[in-house]
């Protein structure tokens, strides 16, 4: 979510950001799913993922 932010802070200071009614969706979807703690660290997504890749 800080990385949406931020990202959103930088293009909002240099533009206006014109969103489509999804991504608007979208953004209020991951904000419900961030304030409810679902959400993981990189860190434990990258090594999920490494395991499942070495799984193969």
């Amino acid at each position: 979510m800080a990385a949406i932010k931020t990202i959103l802070d930088t293009k909002s200071q240099s533009q206006i950001l014109n969103l489509t009614q999804n991504q608007r969706c979208e953004i209020i979807e991951s904000k419900k799913e961030f304030e409810q703690g679902l959400v993981i660290e990189q860190s434990e997504l990258d090594k999920e993922f490494n395991q499942w890749l070495n799984a193969k």
